[in-house]
């Protein structure tokens, strides 16, 4: 328990001291985000802000993960535990992979002005190459019981019997979590503070799935109700240093903003999401926990999809959904609010959902 709270009060000072150095230097070298024409007039205002913040917040995850454990390893005379697991590094190498391809495309836009960072067909090919990566090691990487960070089975509170998928299937599956959570998060930061105040809650939650799975292991509490996830007490090291990150750059990135965290940040966050939801076998309760994010992907998709199908009618003024409140008329900081309000409920109801399967050994 010490390194969970070491690593999220340790990750909140990186982001929110860090990050007030961050802004100095991108507004002197004039990294500043570039603003959709097509998109709300009022956002105009907002060119020029220093983006590549979540450079910061990756930075501040991985430090205060490794001084969590370093510091519960001195206390404890490096005794067995204190080590980092398999687990929390392939979640911290997914999450770090994406955040560079997230990276590479923001640099491109600042560094030569332009829109179009990375190609999509790159970006796509860098997501499928970290996703593979990542998939391959955790169906592979075995303990001393020989359980691996992920399984072959869909879950929902746990994996469902039955469901085992042959290795290309869940290859695929693995990739779909990956770019779905990924692209929902980047999606969902258009507003100032929207993104990062969602995260907040959903890494949060994580913490308290990750400590309940470790209290109700099935390697120390053996039983009808007990979880066969690893090392899902260093997965809460992970998910708090993650909590603790975006609340201390939300301090930055709430409106109005000195700071993005641009595709660096939506991307790394993304893909934890995804890492967390497979490793904690919550796959798809994390349709519910990151139930914002869902419905703002959905808004795009329907969007396309029956603009391409009625012949250019649309069902929103313009999508993704948050743009579409804008252009009703409702102020950027009441549409933040209200949707972390849902986001709160989204979170409140999967961990109710995680709860209720446990009370009901169902």
């Amino acid at each position: 328990m010490k390194a969970i709270l070491i690593a999220g009060a340790f990750s909140l000072l990186g982001t929110l001291i860090g990050t007030r150095f961050a802004i100095k230097v991108l507004v002197a070298k004039g990294y500043g985000q570039l603003i959709r024409d097509d998109g709300p007039t009022s956002h105009h205002t907002k060119r020029g802000t220093p983006t590549m913040g979540g450079l910061i917040i990756i930075v501040s995850v991985v430090l205060g993960y490794l001084v969590a454990k370093l510091v519960t390893g001195i206390s404890s005379d490096f005794k067995p535990g204190w080590a980092p697991t398999a687990s929390a590094l392939l979640l911290l190498f997914l999450f770090v992979g994406l955040g560079a391809i997230g990276f590479l495309d923001d640099f491109i836009k600042v560094s030569k002005q332009r829109s179009l960072g990375l190609r999509s067909k790159a970006k796509f090919i860098g997501q499928i190459v970290i996703g593979l990566i990542f998939a391959s090691l955790a169906i592979g990487l075995e303990d001393d019981t020989g359980r691996t960070p992920i399984t072959h089975a869909v879950s929902f509170t746990r994996d469902f019997q039955g469901w085992k998928l042959p290795t290309v299937l869940l290859l695929v599956w693995v990739l779909l979590l990956i770019a779905g959570a990924s692209n929902g998060v980047n999606l969902t930061d258009g507003l100032d503070g929207l993104a990062t105040g969602a995260s907040v809650m959903v890494f949060g939650a994580f913490v308290f799935i990750n400590i309940w799975q470790s209290n109700q292991n099935c390697s120390f509490n053996p039983g009808t109700k007990c979880y066969e996830v690893r090392d899902p007490l260093d997965l809460a090291v992970v998910a708090s240093a993650l909590t603790g990150a975006c609340f201390g750059f939300l301090w930055w990135n709430a409106s109005p903003a000195k700071i993005f965290m641009g595709d660096t940040g939506s991307l790394s966050l993304g893909g934890a999401m995804a890492g967390f939801a497979l490793m904690t076998r919550t796959e798809l309760l994390l349709v519910v926990i990151g139930g914002l994010f869902v419905a703002i992907t959905a808004s795009v998709i329907l969007q396309v999809g029956w603009f391409k199908v009625s012949g250019g009618r649309r069902i929103f003024r313009m999508a993704p959904l948050q743009h579409h409140f804008e252009l009703l008329g409702w102020a950027e900081i009441t549409i933040v609010v209200r949707f972390w309000i849902i986001s709160g409920l989204c979170v409140a109801t999967g961990l109710g959902i995680f709860y209720a399967e446990w009370v009901s050994g169902v």
